[in-house]
């Protein structure tokens, strides 16, 4: 049995009963048979039902929200906006798929020669809990356009969004079977993985999940998309407008209670301004509102599950062990983790070095822009980094150096569908999100006339 709680609470919500490797088999029978025919429908049909799907969302948005806040804590205003964001891909790959996806004329020495863009079959989804819509969403709104079908594997202590999820797509009106919730919990995911009928498996997760899954896939001769941690930096030169990246950055590290991938978990700061920024930081942080998830004033919930909270609390103590100074926070009770600003942060230390999955930052801080370049790439992840500066010289001139995926000026790092998403080194390969995300789940097939 796998259980539904509320972290705030800590009331089980639901229990769902495990699918059998017999239920397994009939969802991917299911998911095989709709293949055939849905990879022959025009990108204008399945257009008009991704549309309907955004009006879903937009219509229930309360309702799917509610589930989110209840099921892993997400304060009820940020969950709403997840399902709004979720509408806006339908929306996007709705409009921009065919084009996306159109033939692309190559001149050759053959009387036609052109690229053609094919759906694989069967895509295997796990995904996360932190962000339980959009995660899933932005795979599969591209997926079901290019004329995939889709199986998910939810985090377990989501399992109520999976199978809303697979709601919107049944209100939606998409046929039996394009999308559906597998309820099983990590166990049975080498089983699903290795099956013929699954064509290609996508991953948002940690480190250890992406490794087993790329394993099994890899040995199984089939794609697989990661989308893993990450470390952001948030690096503030002295040429900032302080005031405006003082919000930016207590955004970039706070909003979902800092259970994000792309939030700021490194904050940098040049030396010339550390003393002043650090001041205005930390007031905006004490002023954040913490408390009951389903208030729609509170900032701050609970994380997810209370070893999370126990994880984050054990990487900070550890830090401080090795000479950080708690300059605020550094207090839990079960679930909840206060938001936490550590400065004297070092390399060595966890809250640099390792990802930092809740509301907690370290300060460090650097004397030159080959010192901050240095401190960005100093990690084994690479996903995003945000430089705050007035310089656009300073930032072009810097972006070549850094290793990440994403490059953000003066903005927090974030997804949009229409620009691609993903990391390098231990943040995963493979990218989510605009032609790039599209193009990852298809036969990019030569087609050649002599």
């Amino acid at each position: 049995m796998i259980l539904s709680k509320n972290p705030y609470t800590g009331e089980t919500l639901q229990e769902h009963k495990e699918s059998t490797s017999e239920d397994i088999d009939k969802a991917l029978e299911k998911a095989t048979a709709v293949f055939r025919e849905w990879k022959t429908t025009s990108f204008s049909f399945r257009s008009k039902l991704m549309l309907k799907a955004s009006e879903e969302l937009k219509k229930n948005k309360q309702e799917y929200a509610e589930t989110i806040t209840k099921e892993m804590g997400k304060p009820i205003k940020q969950a709403i906006a997840e399902v709004e964001k979720c509408a806006w891909v339908c929306e996007y790959y709705a409009e921009n798929a065919e084009a996306q996806l159109a033939p692309e004329t190559i001149e050759t020495d053959a009387e036609k020669s052109y690229i053609n863009y094919a759906p694989l079959g069967v895509i295997m989804a796990i995904m996360p809990w932190n962000y339980p819509f959009w995660q899933v969403f932005r795979f599969a709104a591209p997926a079901l356009m290019a004329g995939n079908v889709g199986v998910l594997k939810h985090a377990s202590n989501v399992m109520m969004c999976g199978k809303n999820i697979e709601k919107v797509f049944i209100r939606a009106g998409f046929p039996e079977g394009c999308f559906q919730n597998l309820t099983i919990g990590s166990k049975k995911v080498e089983e699903v993985v290795k099956d013929k009928r699954v064509k290609a498996v996508t991953l948002t997760g940690s480190e250890g999940a992406g490794g087993s899954v790329a394993a099994t896939a890899g040995k199984e001769i089939k794609k697989s998309v990661l989308e893993l941690g990450g470390s952001n930096a948030l690096v503030v030169f002295d040429d900032a407008n302080l005031e405006e990246t003082v919000k930016t950055c207590v955004q970039a590290r706070f909003q979902n209670t800092g259970q994000s991938c792309i939030a700021g978990k490194r904050l940098l700061l040049h030396n010339n301004i550390a003393e002043k920024f650090t001041e205005m930081f930390l007031k905006e942080v004490k002023e954040l509102k913490a408390g009951d998830p389903i208030d729609e004033d509170t900032f701050i919930g609970v994380q997810a599950r209370e070893d999370l909270a126990k994880d984050l609390e054990k990487q900070v103590n550890d830090s401080v062990e090795m000479g950080a100074k708690i300059l605020t926070g550094g207090v839990r009770k079960k679930a909840f983790y206060a938001p936490t600003v550590l400065k004297d942060v070092t390399p060595e230390m966890p809250v640099f070095k390792e990802e930092t999955f809740g509301p907690a930052i370290g300060i460090t801080t650097f004397r030159s822009d080959e010192e901050a370049v240095k401190l960005i790439n100093s990690t084994q992840f690479g996903l995003g980094v945000s430089l705050f500066t007035k310089s656009r010289e300073k930032a072009q001139n810097l972006i070549p150096k850094i290793e990440d995926g994403a490059v953000f000026v003066n903005e927090l790092v974030k997804s949009d569908p229409r620009l691609p998403f993903g990391g390098t080194k231990k943040s995963g390969y493979g990218r989510e999100l605009s032609k790039f995300g599209i193009r990852e789940f298809v036969n990019i097939q030569t087609v050649y006339f002599k």
